[in-house]
């Protein structure tokens, strides 16, 4: 099958590829919010670095077929990267048409390896799914032209399979487990009146996304040294963004009136995604602010039926 490759090297091309970079993604054997046109838009924007890349592959009708959206990093060893990589995205991909990998794949190896591909030395595709062929593929194809492979395990990300109730989850952990979350809910009622809930966007949510970056830096020392201009700005963007296409939902525990604790959660194709927390220990941590949140959190989740 032959498909026409094209390269976009400016912001520009993520405009030019709005109307079907999503349509794609939902026909893709990697679904992920962190893959969408939003996000990689924002993250671009405000975190991005090197040359750009968005390299797409068509079939001969002019279906858009596959997106590698690529990065350029300068230095001794010239490396691409996927955009995003390595730390705020969790999953990272080629967009692959789901019946047409072995097309794309092919395609995209072809081109990477030609002259009118950007010059790289290493490719480094991190955060790739385990479920995802692309590590597998790819592998192959540079193992087939001589090239070194290392494949690995980055990280494994814990998943709830939510049951039809809060109760029905409980019942899904061991004895110590169970004893602990209602301990902790218990202990935490009764020494402050708690208060938890969600924001979805309104006109309040710059005061929340501001309230969430105080959170997280007062978790721990490293994560105060997280927070540069750039991150802030990113974070306000998603945050921004997101609510806008109903994907946000920022939960927030408070004790006596005062936030104890938050999580950033995008609720998208029907599962709630755990992003990223910070809470006050210096205050609130005899209470368990986060693992009360986080029960709260799953009960909402199963009412949602997520």
């Amino acid at each position: 099958m032959s498909l026409r490759i094209e390269t976009f090297t400016d912001a520009s091309g993520f405009d030019r590829l709005a109307a079907e970079w999503d349509d794609l993604l939902e026909r893709s054997v990697s679904p992920y919010i962190f893959l969408t046109h939003r996000w990689q838009r924002i993250w671009w924007q405000h975190l991005g670095h090197g040359s750009l890349a968005l390299v797409t592959l068509r079939s001969e009708d002019g279906t858009l077929a596959g997106i590698a959206p690529l990065l350029r990093s300068g230095g001794p060893s010239r490396s691409l990267s996927f955009i995003g990589c390595v730390d705020v995205s969790d999953y990272l991909d080629v967009i692959v048409d789901a019946t047409l990998t072995d097309a794309v794949y092919a395609a995209l190896w072809d081109y990477l390896l030609g002259d009118s591909a950007p010059a790289w030395d290493n490719l480094n595709l991190c955060n790739i799914p385990a479920r995802s062929p692309t590590h597998r593929r790819l592998a192959e194809l540079a193992t087939a032209s001589h090239h070194t492979v290392e494949v690995s395990v980055d990280d494994v990300c814990p998943v709830i399979t939510l049951p039809a109730s809060w109760d029905d989850y409980l019942a899904t952990l061991d004895k110590k487990q169970r004893h602990e979350i209602r301990r902790k809910l218990r202990r935490a009622g009764e020494a402050a009146a708690v208060h938890w809930y969600v924001v979805e966007g309104g006109p309040a949510l710059e005061h929340d996304i501001e309230s969430f970056i105080t959170l997280h830096q007062k978790s721990t020392a490293e994560k105060q040294d997280f927070w540069d201009e750039a991150m802030k700005a990113f974070f306000r963007a998603v945050a921004t963004e997101f609510a806008a296409a109903g994907w946000l939902k920022m939960y927030f525990v408070e004790f006596n009136g005062e936030r104890a604790a938050t999580y950033m959660c995008f609720d998208y194709r029907n599962e709630l995604l755990v992003y990223n927390s910070g809470y006050d220990p210096a205050r609130f941590a005899a209470l368990s602010p986060g693992i009360v949140l986080t029960a709260h959190m799953i009960d909402h989740a199963i009412q949602l039926g997520r």
